[in-house]
């Protein structure tokens, strides 16, 4: 008898472990998922190049370089720090992580059971003349106080929907870290592009004049030599020519010029107007060169590409 109660109380046993197992994969099965896994995409480590060596000199150099390390120009560094402060789309981009960061911490906190606490105190005044009197010497005044809490409410994530939701708030501020990193990026490009032409122009300029006045300098000796009888009169007329088509180009490049400015300000947030130069463009200092060669794993970082992939997470 004992050994047939032993039985039927292991059988009950193994029965509930049973169900309390076919219970847990059911409800793992049911979770919000899967995982996000990274496809495998091998690329060659250098590109197909029989030219280049297997080995960059430095393929992380050019790379691993700040923009005010590639950039001597103290004007332009100048002109970068202005835009990384004042420009529009800069902040636009910081505003968004801001927010992304703001919803990861609503999104998390639901986790969380809500909980709220009120407190309450009331004094009372006892008479001195009621049924039971107070003596004079006791205090009249009772106070009476008292601290509540509630809660409010609390979902027992079964389903890993809060963990979900977690995990994709939390892609989502790297997402918008990485498209500020990208509109940082831009941003100095845009505006070390826009300079270096400026300075372009500024020489394209000073060649016109020069130009100009040489061309100029031809007619008068021309003119002086028709006048003595040595040339002649279609060889005036083609050196005026020439000081016409000289002359055209310069109010053109000037034009440019001022665009190259108003662009240069728009991007550090400001009104059109002049710029200011620093070193002429001569003068320079050369950024590395780009060796051949260069591994495809420098591709991953690129900002917009480690954005895309975050998003790809949600």
């Amino acid at each position: 008898m004992p050994d047939r109660r032993w039985r039927q109380r292991a059988r009950a046993i193994q029965t509930r472990w049973m169900l309390a197992a076919v219970v847990v994969s059911v409800l793992s099965s049911c979770m919000v998922g899967p995982d996000y896994q990274r496809p495998a995409l091998p690329s060659p480590a250098v590109f197909r190049d029989t030219t280049a060596p297997a080995v960059p000199p430095d393929p992380a150099s050019l790379g691993d370089l700040q923009w005010f390390e590639v950039f001597k120009d103290e004007q332009l560094q100048a002109l970068i720090q202005t835009a990384l402060i004042a420009n529009y789309d800069l902040r636009d981009a910081v505003a968004r992580v801001n927010e992304a960061r703001a919803n990861l911490g609503i999104t998390r906190s639901e986790q969380f059971p809500t909980i709220a606490a009120s407190a309450d105190m009331t004094t009372v005044r006892l008479s001195r003349n009621g049924l039971t009197p107070v003596p004079a010497s006791a205090d009249r005044d009772r106070t009476v106080g008292s601290v509540v809490l509630h809660l409010l409410s609390f979902e027992i994530d079964v389903w890993g929907r809060l963990r979900r939701a977690t995990e994709a708030a939390r892609a989502q501020v790297l997402a918008a870290e990485d498209t500020r990193q990208a509109v940082l990026t831009t941003l100095v490009s845009d505006v070390a592009t826009a300079y270096f032409d400026l300075l372009e122009q500024d020489k394209e300029l000073e060649i016109a004049q020069r130009t100009l006045a040489s061309r100029q300098d031809s007619l008068r000796l021309i003119q002086v030599r028709q006048q003595g009888g040595i040339a002649t009169l279609l060889e005036v007329r083609q050196a005026e020519q020439l000081v016409y088509s000289a002359a055209a180009i310069i109010p053109d490049t000037a034009r440019l010029i001022e665009q190259t400015e108003n662009q240069i300000r728009l991007l550090l947030g400001q009104s059109p107007g002049e710029v200011p130069r620093g070193q002429p463009l001569t003068a320079q200092a050369q950024p590395p060169d780009v060796p051949p060669g260069l591994p495809s794993a420098l591709l991953e970082r690129r900002p917009d590409l480690r954005g895309s992939r975050s998003i790809l997470v949600i």
